[in-house]
C-alpha cells in the first residue's frame, strides 16, 4: 500500500519547522501530499524528492520565508488547515487558495480558534483563498465544535507558535497522528482528562528536532482492497507494513463485525505507529441482522464510508450509516454521490440528510460519476467488481489524489 496520507502529510510539515534534517521514506506520493510539499518549498524549506523518499532539511520555528503568490493547496484540505496554524504564528501575510473544489469546503472551523489566540484572517464567507496576517498568538483552551483531526492539529501546530500554554479538549477522540508526529520529533503533549473530554496541551516554547520517519502503508486506502476480497470468495489477500494507528482501525473492526475474515498478523511498532499485515480471505459470513453505523465511530471511519457503502450492497442485512453529515463537506457531496451512483448500478439505497440506507443489491454495469472525487472513484472501482458487463467511471484518474496507480493496482490483484 502506498504511504499513509495523513501521516505523509504531518511528517512533511513537522520535519520542516524542526532543527535539522529529516528522510522519510514510504512518503505518500499523492497529488494531495505533492501540495503540502510545494507549499512548504514555497516557505523556503529545502525538500530533495526521489520516488517515495524525501529529504528535508528544517528551518526550525522561526525560519520560514515569506512568499510573494498565494500557495496552492491544490485539492487538499488536510493542506490547507494544518498550514492555517503554521502559517497563523508567522510574521509575514500568507495566502492559501486551492481548486475549485477545495474553495468551496469550510474553512471557518479553523479560521474561528486560529482568531482567537490572536491571528488576523480574510477569506470569502469562511472558505478559501484564506489571507492570514501573521500576528503575535496567545495561547488558548479550545474545544472543537466538531470531531475533526485537523481542527485539534491545526490549533496544536499554532500553540508551537504561541505565548503560554494551548489545549484542544477532545469530547470524540479522532486520529491522534498529530500527537505522535509530536513525540517523535521531541515535543510530546502533556495530555490529562477534562470534565468534557481529553484534554492535549502544548507549550508555546517546545522545539522540534529532526528525526528519520517511514510512513506505514495507507489503511484508507487498504479499506478499498479488504473489501474486493472480503466480498469475493476464493479471495486471498495480504496487505503489508500498514499501519495499524487505534484511532483509524474503526474500517478493520466494523468489516470484521459485518461478516469480512480478516486477521492481523506480524504486530509492531515503527516510528511510534502501529503497523502489522492484514489478510483477508474471501467469503462473506453474512448475518441476516440489521447492520447500522452511527455516533462516535464516525469521525474514525469518515474517509472509509465510500467504500463501506459498497460493501453494503453485499451484505444480507444491508447496511445504515447516520451521523455522518460531514461527508456533505468533502472533495464532494459524498453522501449524494454515493447514492446516486449505487442507483445508476441498481443498488437499492435510500438517503438521509446525515447518511443512507443500503439493501442488499444485485449490481449491474453502469456509468459512474466520480464527481472528482478520488474515493467515490475508487470505491465503485471496487463495486465495478460485482457487477456484470462493463463499467465506466468518468474522471477515474482522480483516483491519483491520494492513491497514484491505484486501478493498475486493483487490476493487479485479480482475474
Amino acid at each position: 500500500m502506498p504511504g499513509d496520507k495523513s501521516i505523509s502529510h504531518r511528517a512533511a510539515m513537522f520535519a520542516a519547522i524542526a532543527d535539522g534534517a529529516t528522510k522519510i521514506t514510504n512518503f505518500a506520493t499523492s497529488v494531495d501530499c505533492a501540495s503540502t510539499l510545494s507549499c512548504l518549498s514555497a516557505l523556503g524549506v529545502a525538500i530533495e524528492k526521489d520516488g517515495s523518499t524525501v529529504s528535508i532539511t528544517g528551518v526550525g520555528k522561526s525560519g520560514l520565508k515569506a512568499f510573494p503568490d498565494p500557495l496552492d493547496c491544490g485539492n487538499s484540505g488536510t493542506t490547507m488547515r494544518l498550514l492555517t496554524g503554521i502559517l497563523a504564528g508567522q510574521q509575514f501575510e500568507s495566502v492559501l487558495t486551492g481548486d475549485a473544489s477545495l474553495q468551496k469546503r469550510p474553512m471557518k472551523r479553523v479560521i474561528a480558534p486560529m482568531e482567537q489566540m490572536g491571528a488576523s484572517i480574510g477569506s470569502h464567507d469562511g472558505r478559501a483563498p484564506l489571507v492570514i496576517n501573521g500576528d503575535p498568538l496567545a495561547g488558548i483552551e479550545y474545544t472543537p465544535p466538531v470531531a475533526s483531526a485537523q481542527i485539534k492539529s491545526c490549533v496544536l501546530l499554532a500553540g508551537l507558535f504561541a505565548s503560554g500554554k494551548t489545549s484542544v479538549i477532545e469530547a470524540v477522540p479522532t486520529r491522534d497522528h498529530t500527537e505522535r508526529m509530536l513525540a517523535w520529533f521531541g515535543s510530546p503533549l502533556d495530555e490529562s482528562d477534562s470534565e468534557n473530554g481529553r484534554r492535549l496541551t502544548i507549550d508555546g516554547t517546545k522545539q522540534l528536532t529532526a528525526k528519520d520517519f517511514r510512513v506505514p502503508g495507507d489503511v484508507s486506502s487498504s479499506a478499498f482492497f479488504m473489501v474486493a476480497a472480503a466480498c469475493l470468495p476464493g479471495s486471498s489477500l495480504e496487505l503489508a507494513g500498514v499501519g495499524l494507528n487505534p484511532s483509524r482501525t474503526a474500517v478493520i473492526d466494523e468489516l470484521k463485525k459485518l461478516g469480512a475474515k480478516i486477521d492481523i498478523r506480524n504486530q509492531r511498532t515503527e516510528c511510534n505507529e502501529h503497523v502489522g499485515d492484514i489478510v483477508v480471505i474471501g467469503g462473506l459470513e453474512n448475518m441476516e441482522n440489521e447492520n447500522i453505523i452511527r455516533g462516535g465511530v464516525i469521525a474514525n471511519l469518515i474517509d472509509e464510508i465510500p467504500i463501506l457503502a459498497v460493501f453494503g450492497t453485499q451484505l444480507a442485512g444491508g447496511l445504515e450509516v447516520r451521523d455522518a453529515a460531514e461527508l456533505r463537506v468533502k472533495e464532494s457531496d459524498r453522501i449524494a454521490a454515493v447514492v446516486e451512483n449505487l442507483k445508476r448500478m441498481g443498488g437499492r439505497v435510500t438517503e438521509f440528510d446525515d447518511g443512507f440506507k443500503i439493501e442488499r443489491s444485485e449490481l449491474h454495469c453502469a456509468s459512474i460519476d466520480s464527481f472528482g472525487d478520488h474515493r467515490i472513484a475508487m470505491a465503485f472501482g471496487v463495486a465495478r467488481l460485482f457487477a456484470a458487463g462493463e463499467t465506466e467511471i468518468l474522471d477515474a484518474e482522480c483516483a491519483g489524489v491520494s492513491f497514484p496507480g491505484f486501478f493498475e493496482t486493483l487490476s493487479s490483484v485479480t482475474t
